[in-house]
């Protein structure tokens, strides 16, 4: 069987995971992120850590690295990542030399897409669009069951579509992406927004400091009924379905599947999602619309696809 483990390097925390060849999830280790102003190497230094906690001294025959960033075409480099420090850094060829294994590199939506396509929501699909919601947005396109990676490797960075002129600055250094609006990043400060503004559970859960909000706490408190956090969740909702109406009209899909740690909300972000599609899709009441589902692994897609592409490479 081997021992195959998954990583997934988001903007605020690395996941690591042993994954089985039918796509189980096994033993699981986490780290935070440094952040994305500090040396690459102390973000490599946490995922070392999570590896060898996952591995606990067993032979590691492979590990897949799933990064939110801009991954060339070779699966090499990480060329830009705009919640980590990797800037053309050569990451494989690193990571690799330091474990003393083979290590597979992909972008992670790239990666929770394959893990869709294989074992989770997407396996009877042929095309589809992959939307992942962490602490920004990420996306994939798979044609024909393959994901499209572009020329350069860099398709399906759907977070950074501009979507409001001049809007909320974004982490890439730029305004208005989609990501601002659209993520675990715009749930919170749309929840940090209204503490002092509205009666809301959210103010005592935070200690009466919005600064110390996090995006666990808002779902917590829109599970439990309150009224902030659920219009927090109605506002990225709609603003993810307003997104992908631009996405179903550049590519016409089978089917989206959502994935992330925000679609941990399910039908609080998806309903929300659906209604604004609708709305939101040239054509409507003229045309099939793709249905919109959260992924089968939900915040572990990542890993997991990460798995199957360092195994796959294994195989070959």
């Amino acid at each position: 069987m081997g021992l195959y483990i998954g990583v997934d390097v988001g903007g605020t925390k690395v996941l690591a995971a042993e994954v089985s060849e039918a796509g189980v999830v096994r033993r699981t280790a986490r780290r935070s992120t440094p952040g994305r102003r500090v040396d690459a190497a102390l973000v490599e230094t946490a995922l070392t850590e999570a590896v060898l906690e996952v591995a606990d001294g067993r032979t590691i025959d492979g590990v897949g690295l799933a990064a939110a960033g801009f991954v060339d075409a070779a699966g090499e480099r990480v060329a830009f990542a705009p919640h980590l420090p990797w800037r053309g850094e050569d990451v494989r060829g690193r990571l690799a030399a330091r474990w003393g294994t083979l290590v597979a590199l992909d972008n992670d939506a790239n990666c929770a897409a394959v893990a869709e396509c294989h074992h989770g929501a997407a396996r009877v699909a042929r095309n589809i669009l992959m939307v992942t919601m962490g602490t920004g947005i990420g996306g994939a396109l798979v044609i024909d069951r393959v994901v499209h990676r572009g020329t350069h490797g860099m398709a399906g960075e759907f977070g950074h579509m501009k979507v409001v002129p001049d809007g909320q600055p974004c982490e890439c250094g730029g305004r208005g992406c989609w990501e601002q609006y659209s993520s675990g990043n715009a749930l919170v400060r749309f929840a940090r927004a209204r503490i002092g503004q509205d009666p809301t559970v959210l103010e005592e859960l935070c200690d009466g400091n919005p600064s110390q909000l996090t995006g666990p706490m808002v779902t917590e408190a829109a599970e439990d009924g309150d009224l902030v956090a659920r219009q927090a969740f109605a506002s990225v909702g709609d603003w993810l379905g307003v997104g992908l109406a631009n996405l179903v009209a550049a590519f016409d899909p089978e089917l989206i599947v959502v994935g992330g740690g925000v679609s941990a909300a399910g039908d609080r972000l998806l309903e929300p999602a659906r209604t604004a599609l609708t709305r939101s899709l040239v054509g409507t009441g003229y045309r099939e619309i793709p249905e919109v589902v959260r992924a089968a692994f939900g915040p572990a897609a990542g890993v997991v696809g990460a798995a199957e592409l360092v195994r796959s490479q294994a195989r070959r």
